[in-house]
């Protein structure tokens, strides 16, 4: 497929996409004779992928990290789990601001309604 096809398929943009394959992401993207991008199924299998852990709010750096293990030989399970608890943590952290935030909002509603 194309990059237009891919962008569209994904909901990604085309600078996006290419990004992602600039930083690792994406597996080295094939070109074919006059250097337009064709990506495989393997590279679109890649691209759900990263929107997934990207939707569940996956850093780009603890997503490159996970990609590099799951990438080498070897068993890297315990590496990438450790990643995945790094990163969900982060997000708990984030999620409890965001409820205090909330909270705060509430009261002031609250008071507001209440005067």
């Amino acid at each position: 497929m194309k990059i237009k096809e891919v962008s569209e398929k994904y909901n990604l943009t085309p600078d996006t996409l290419r990004y992602y394959e600039r930083i690792g992401l994406i597996s080295q993207v094939p070109r074919n004779k006059n250097g337009i991008r064709e990506y495989t199924d393997e590279n679109c299998a890649s691209i759900a992928f990263i929107k997934c852990m990207r939707a569940a709010d996956v850093s780009i750096e603890g997503l490159a990290a996970y990609l590099k293990l799951y990438r080498q030989d070897g068993d890297t399970r315990s590496a990438r789990r450790k990643i995945l608890l790094q990163e969900k943590q982060r997000l708990s952290e984030r999620m409890r601001h965001m409820q205090e935030a909330l909270d705060r909002l509430d009261t002031k509603l609250r008071l507001l309604d209440e005067s």
